[in-house]
């Protein structure tokens, strides 16, 4: 959170878009991120993968991968087509901290699936202000669909 002496900007200062993805689920499977700095015309792209995983796990680790490359706290904007990460992020995180990053069902508390991941994103979200947007996947989004092709390119190179 800004102190009083620090101003927010008003327009993110970093674009942040991911996706990961997974030959059955779980199975091989990639991630990929692509940051842009519109002030200076910067953009970098960063695959990954892990041999047996989930889809959801690579979706989460495409945002903490691509924050974790922040060398410094910024206002970043984070286009997602996940709304697991979405959600995650937005609604259900703060239940989960609350609840010793376990989740209700049913009126009990259970083991979160991911926790690992979500533990590490909560940790980079602390450090930066986030704007999040939720993308259509697949739907001619030209970041999304570049991130959907770095990694799928990603899990068939292993």
């Amino acid at each position: 959170m800004p102190s009083d002496s620090e101003t927010v900007p008003t327009q993110p200062e970093v674009l942040l878009f991911t996706d990961g993805a997974c030959s059955g689920n779980p199975g091989p499977g990639g991630w990929a991120f692509i940051l842009k700095h519109p002030a200076s015309g910067t953009v970098k792209e960063v695959n990954g993968a892990e041999r047996d995983t989930t889809n959801n796990r690579m979706e989460l680790m495409a945002v903490i991968q691509g924050l974790n490359t922040l060398k410094r706290p910024v206002y970043v904007e984070i286009f997602t087509d996940s709304e697991y990460v979405r959600k995650g992020m937005q609604e259900w995180m703060a239940g989960w901290k609350r609840n010793g990053w376990k989740r209700k069902e049913q009126g009990k508390l259970k083991p979160l699936k991911n926790d690992d991941l979500w533990k590490q994103l909560d940790e980079q979200m602390a450090k930066h202000q986030l704007k999040l947007t939720r993308v259509a996947g697949h739907s001619g989004h030209p970041e999304n669909d570049r991130c959907d092709e770095l990694a799928v390119e990603a899990y068939r190179m292993m």
